[in-house]
């Protein structure tokens, strides 16, 4: 979909705050990501795009950058989670929300819980994933981080962002991810300087909003995923066990970004939390690239060899293909005769796979050919179908001896990678429609 138009409110100190509106249902969806955020460039990753479309689906959905981050202004003062609370309310005002439910993400969480307390007439409902109620431990408090955690944390915090690195804590299922590591870390400078980062996280390190949570009076739902590295089951369990009527839903999964991994599971807790209504199963669908790979002039080979030659030697194709995908984490998917069929979650992994695969073959005095695609997939019983799919075996096709052959989407998604590609014309693929650029992998 088409990026919404940002808008700015002004909070009382004059600090514009930028917001979008997205959607138009029955309820008023507040959402604040927390520091990660920057309102525009957040439609940039498919996966962020399909967490904020679902929550549009459902609710007419405000979403807004705190002050500090992305797009808002940082203000005269030092942001704080109390000045951060006033902007709640500045951006409901602006967009003409009288009652919505908050939506918080980490460390929004806590200016929301203070917005909750003290305006409870405008607040429907409180929404909160991963919370913290206080950040480094104390003796009447054993659920933080100690000082020196705490002070290490933010040292290296402040050290690598821009980079990109973080990911190994805050999205580990992605750190390894070439195309999701290089978009994060523009997006981790697009949404704050280090400076910034440091004067935010100080402020964090401060947190304790113990005293504020028995003064909520709204219903709210509590999410956390078990292995988030960053806020401890202990934090968000504490935070809903002292929210009186507080539901707890504890995820699985390791990320501490909510729209990287599961994130469909988030967003069916909020709906049906919201609605009382549960979304419909639905087919999932993800963001993948396919990867095609046969044997050439397999069926002459075949006749020169033999039934039991040919068996050995597709045995021993076999064995080198998967050794490949291992090292690559593709996920093999079919095998039909002599030729493979695997997605990966990353394209550049993909493309190297199927360059080591055409090198390793060789030692048969055989060549392969190979064929690759990207694009949103059906997710059924763990294998991907669909037009994508698809256009990825059509591709292969177009290959030659040794050959490996991609979609521009493919090579789009490789910017940056060190990979080469060089053109090979326009092409059209039997039973896909228009016509679609296809590459070369030559580095």
């Amino acid at each position: 979909m088409n990026v919404p138009v940002t808008k700015y409110a002004k909070a009382p100190d004059g600090t514009s705050v930028a917001f979008q509106i997205v959607g138009g249902g029955p309820v008023d969806l507040v959402y604040a990501p927390g520091i990660w955020s920057n309102v525009e460039l957040m439609w940039e990753e498919p996966r962020w795009a399909r967490f904020l479309e679902r929550l549009a689906s459902f609710a007419r959905l405000i979403a807004f950058d705190m002050r500090g981050v992305g797009l808002s202004d940082r203000g005269p003062q030092p942001p704080t989670i109390e000045l951060q609370r006033d902007d709640i309310e500045a951006v409901m005002d602006a967009a003409g929300v009288r009652e919505g439910v908050v939506f918080a993400g980490a460390r929004a969480a806590s200016m929301s819980m203070l917005f909750a307390a003290t305006h409870p007439e405008r607040t429907k409902a409180l929404v909160l994933y991963a919370p913290v109620a206080k950040t480094v431990a104390t003796p009447d408090f054993p659920h933080g981080k100690t000082v020196e955690e705490q002070s290490a944390f933010v040292e290296r915090f402040v050290r690598e962002v821009g980079t990109g690195r973080n990911l190994a804590l805050q999205a580990p299922s992605v750190a390894d991810d070439e195309r999701f590591v290089a978009w994060w870390a523009r997006f981790e400078r697009l949404v704050a300087s280090p400076s910034a980062y440091e004067e935010l996280a100080r402020i964090f390190s401060d947190v304790d909003v113990r005293g504020v949570l028995p003064a909520i009076h709204v219903p709210t739902l509590v999410l956390h995923r078990e292995g988030d590295a960053i806020v401890s089951r202990a934090q968000a369990r504490y935070v809903a066990d002292h929210i009186a009527g507080t539901r707890f839903v504890g995820l699985p999964g390791e990320d501490h970004i909510p729209f990287v991994g599961d994130g469909d599971a988030i967003v069916d807790e909020v709906q049906e939390f919201v609605t009382g209504v549960r979304p419909a199963p639905e087919v999932d669908r993800i963001l993948a690239t396919v990867l095609f790979t046969d044997i050439v002039a397999s069926t002459e080979r075949q006749a020169a060899l033999g039934d039991r030659g040919w068996k050995d030697l597709v045995e021993r194709h076999h064995a080198l293909v998967r050794a490949q995908l291992t090292r690559f984490r593709g996920l093999e998917q079919d095998t039909a005769g002599d030729g493979f069929y695997a997605r990966f979650d990353g394209p550049a992994r993909a493309i190297r796979c199927a360059q080591e695969i055409v090198e390793v073959v060789r030692e048969l005095g055989i060549e392969v050919r190979a064929g690759l695609h990207a694009g949103e997939c059906e997710l059924v019983d763990g294998k991907c179908g669909g037009l994508s799919v698809s256009i990825g075996a059509r591709v292969m096709a177009l290959a030659g001896p040794s050959e490996v052959l991609v979609s521009q989407t493919v090579r789009d998604l490789t910017a940056g990678s060190g990979l080469a590609f060089e053109g090979v014309g326009e092409h059209e693929l039997k039973g896909v429609p228009g016509t679609w650029r296809v590459y070369r992998a030559v580095g």
